[in-house]
């Protein structure tokens, strides 16, 4: 089994390059400007793809702490995506009203406004911009949150044998 957990984690860290590659393309060849939710999924992305690949060190102990951290990044990459389409149903009427774009915020403004800004989301969330087979962008993201978190647990579980020592310290 934990053969396979390194296999599974460089997957892992390639489908989440993939996907970060997706919607850089989708941004700069396609022209969808991202909102201040989708950066931030972004970033749980990459986080999740660095700890996949950090997970390969050859160190047993530092395989539980990639896992965690890849795990975690899941579950707050799923609550992003998980806002995200709560602010896309919302009707016209209750969407919170649109500000200035996250790029201007982070660059003007303190950067706790930018946080919170790029973590609980503003009108320019609301907006989907983008469908594929009837799903939003994130409602797709959810879908990989979902499944790098799985993945994040069985990292977790199946780290392998505990190397063997023969003085205990």
């Amino acid at each position: 089994m934990s053969t396979h957990s390194s296999r599974i984690a460089l997957m892992t860290a390639l489908i989440c390059l993939g996907l970060l590659s997706a919607a850089f393309y989708l941004e700069f060849v396609s022209g969808l400007i991202p909102c201040a939710l989708c950066l931030a999924q972004r970033a749980m992305f990459a986080v999740i793809g660095i700890a996949c690949l950090l997970y390969l060190l050859p160190f047993y102990g530092s395989r539980l702490i990639f896992g965690l951290l890849s795990f975690v990044s899941s579950g707050l990459g799923i609550w992003l995506a998980s806002r995200q389409l709560w602010l896309q149903s919302l009707p016209e009427d209750q969407v919170p009203a649109c500000g200035p774009d996250i790029y201007f915020i982070l660059e003007y403004f303190p950067i706790f406004d930018g946080l919170e800004t790029m973590f609980f989301g503003s009108g320019n969330c609301a907006e989907v911009q983008w469908t594929f087979l009837n799903l939003s962008i994130s409602g797709w993201t959810l879908l990989f949150y979902i499944f790098t978190g799985s993945v994040s647990v069985w990292l977790i579980i199946f780290r392998g044998p505990r190397p063997f020592r023969l003085f205990k310290s």
